[in-house]
């Protein structure tokens, strides 16, 4: 009895040394590796419930728990100087490596690797890990866009499937995209994904629509049942809620959704989704943090390492041999036989692109500094983690609130 009392008594006083060094500021080394993470919004988003998903299991591989302190979430966290707070107070409480998940949560993490140079400080979709000079600040994504792509196969079988039995023509093929924010991650996920649409109906177009906001449900649903008034056949997305979910579910039109399932929400409508799996870089991330090695500035996962998903399919309402041409497709692409962004396989104002300057080299100017287009392909996620791709091509109309 003694001895359970006295081992309890060294970790309330331990608890107790660590608060007072937190208290005091300053990174704590206590000698207990600890995690956190930084969510824009909670579960009841899409992305970040994929990201809190992929936290919890990756945590618990590594005997990491919320009951213990050795695992610490911040949800709800704005991209402004709450973040870099959030951050601050994460490594004065002992984190040895701290995440971020949303774009604009990446100067405030900047700002807090500078201040806390022991401590490992990993962004979701960020620009500046290979030009910002730090050792502790780092960059992760992955090849979405061929899920996007795959997505889109999914979309264009629905579509064959519509034109054959006769609910409209070829020429009446128009899906509608719901984005929220014309950023070169949103333009090439839904570009990828009209991409994918277009190899089994050459004729489909779209239209993009954005809500200025990643998480705006009422927007969300409006926006897409705009698209819908529209004639749009199809509607997928890059936003965060149910909203345009739900307006299908209403309306009766089908639907490919991003980060997770919405069959719950469109049993009827809903066909399948893309989603980045995180996992696979947060057990790198925290296995490199534990080591002490070095964690690489631009990480990018691909569909080999399975961080790109695409997800069970509903067969209740995709169209018949899906699966199989997804199966297909997915191997083109591991095998590195089918390029997403083949020059051959799109126009810009009627002309295929030969050359083509990214704005890889983030410095704030928007300046073109890297050429992306080599071998017969735009080479997107090559150069750096985050996506570049920010090219309006024919048959996509891009309808931004100064349009």
């Amino acid at each position: 009895m003694k001895k359970i009392l006295a081992v309890a008594a060294s970790a309330v006083l331990a608890a107790s040394m660590a608060f007072s060094l937190a208290s005091c500021g300053g990174y704590v080394d206590d000698g207990v590796f600890r995690v956190g993470f930084i969510f824009l919004h909670d579960e009841t988003s899409t992305y970040d419930k994929n990201f809190i998903d992929s936290a919890l299991e990756a945590a618990e591989k590594f005997g990491l728990s919320q009951d213990d302190n050795t695992l610490i979430l911040r949800t709800n966290v704005p991209e402004g100087d709450e973040c870099y707070e959030a951050a601050v107070d994460l490594a004065e409480s002992g984190c040895d490596v701290i995440f971020a998940d949303s774009f604009g949560h990446e100067s405030y993490m900047i700002k807090a690797a500078k201040k806390y140079p022991e401590v490992e400080f990993c962004h979701a979709t960020g620009t500046q890990a290979h030009t910002a000079g730090l050792d502790n600040y780092h960059n992760a994504f992955a090849e979405i866009y061929e899920g996007r792509y795959l997505a889109g196969v999914a979309a264009g079988m629905k579509l064959a499937e519509m034109i054959e039995d006769g609910e409209f023509t070829a020429s009446e093929a128009k899906m509608g995209y719901v984005g929220a924010f014309p950023y070169a991650e949103v333009i090439s996920g839904f570009t990828s994904f009209y991409l994918g649409a277009k190899s089994i109906v050459p004729e489909v177009t779209m239209t993009v629509r954005y809500t200025s906001s990643w998480y705006d449900e009422v927007a969300e649903k409006n926006t897409a049942t705009a698209l819908i008034n529209e004639g749009c056949k199809l509607i997928s997305q890059h936003a965060d809620s149910l909203g345009a979910p739900s307006a299908c579910e209403e309306k009766g039109v089908p639907n490919v959704s991003y980060n997770g399932s919405t069959k719950s929400t469109g049993p009827n409508t809903y066909i399948v989704s893309s989603r980045i799996n995180w996992t696979p870089y947060f057990e790198y991330m925290i296995e490199c943090a534990k080591n002490e090695e070095t964690i690489v500035a631009d990480w990018v996962g691909t569909l080999e390492t399975d961080s790109v998903q695409i997800l069970e399919l509903n067969t209740d309402v995709a169209a018949a041999g899906t699966q199989e041409k997804l199966d297909e497709v997915m191997a083109e692409l591991k095998a590195g036989t089918l390029h997403v962004f083949d020059t051959s396989k799109f126009t810009v104002d009627g002309e295929t692109l030969t050359s083509y300057l990214a704005d890889v080299d983030d410095e704030g100017d928007y300046v073109p500094d890297t050429e992306a287009i080599s071998d017969g392909y735009f080479h997107e996620s090559e150069y750096r983690s985050a996506p570049y791709f920010d090219i309006i091509i024919d048959g996509i109309t891009s309808i931004t609130s100064e349009s």
